[in-house]
Order: C-alpha cells, then sequence, then structure tokens
C-alpha cells in the first residue's frame, strides 16, 4: 500500500513538473537582474517600479550583465541567454523610454526562469 502512495506521489510530482516547464506567456516589463532584486523589489508597488525603469538604464552594460527579465504581477522571472539577447534586441527596438509591455513565450521552470522563445513588444 506505502509502495503505491509513495509510487503515485511521485508521478503526480514529475507531471506537476512537466505542466510546469511548458510554453506560458508571460506579459509585462522588462528590467535588469540588479534592479529587479534591489530597488524594484523594495517598491510597495514594484510592479510599477518595473514599469517606471529607463529602457537605457536597463541598456547599461552593467545592467545587461547582470541579466534580463520580466516583471508579470509582482513577480521577477530571469531570463536565459538566448532571453537577454531577444530582450535587448526588443528594448532598443521599442520606441518607448519607460512603461513598455513586453510578451514573453517560452518554458516556465518551477524557480522562475525562462528559456526564451520569443518577445515581442504590446502595444495597447
Amino acid at each position: 500500500m506505502l509502495k503505491k502512495f509513495i509510487f503515485s506521489l511521485t508521478a503526480v510530482m514529475a507531471l506537476s513538473l512537466v505542466v510546469m516547464a511548458q510554453d506560458k506567456p508571460l506579459v509585462g516589463h522588462i528590467v535588469d537582474k540588479a534592479c529587479a532584486t534591489g530597488k524594484v523589489a523594495k517598491q510597495a508597488d514594484p510592479q510599477a517600479a518595473a514599469a517606471n525603469e529607463n529602457r537605457s538604464c536597463i541598456l547599461m552594460i552593467s545592467c545587461l550583465q547582470s541579466g534580463l527579465g520580466i516583471y508579470v504581477d509582482g513577480a521577477f522571472y530571469s531570463f536565459d541567454e538566448k532571453g537577454n539577447s531577444l530582450a535587448k534586441a526588443a528594448l532598443e527596438k521599442s520606441k518607448k523610454d519607460k512603461g513598455a509591455k513586453f510578451k514573453v513565450t517560452g518554458k516556465v521552470t518551477a524557480d522562475k526562469k525562462v528559456a526564451v522563445t520569443g518577445i515581442e513588444e504590446v502595444t495597447e
């Protein structure tokens, strides 16, 4: 009986991990990891703070080197190497200096990392 329970529990956990790692669109504001875990995270409304970050600041060498990610519903999701490149290109292409929203597609893991497959600016 215990073996069946452990096997069932293991199967459910494995399926949960597979589901969590599926392509999932995220819509939010691209920000560098240094700011996302520092000054943005310390604000009363981190989502609004992420929207208020300057594109020119995010594109600074030191900020790019910390890595990029997206703030969605008050949570920061970091990008893989491909995502960093795509995010940089999307920011450079955007005409907005602040408040640009982006839709990021890719596989999201349980530790909030994204293997990015695409990034596009959302026009509202």
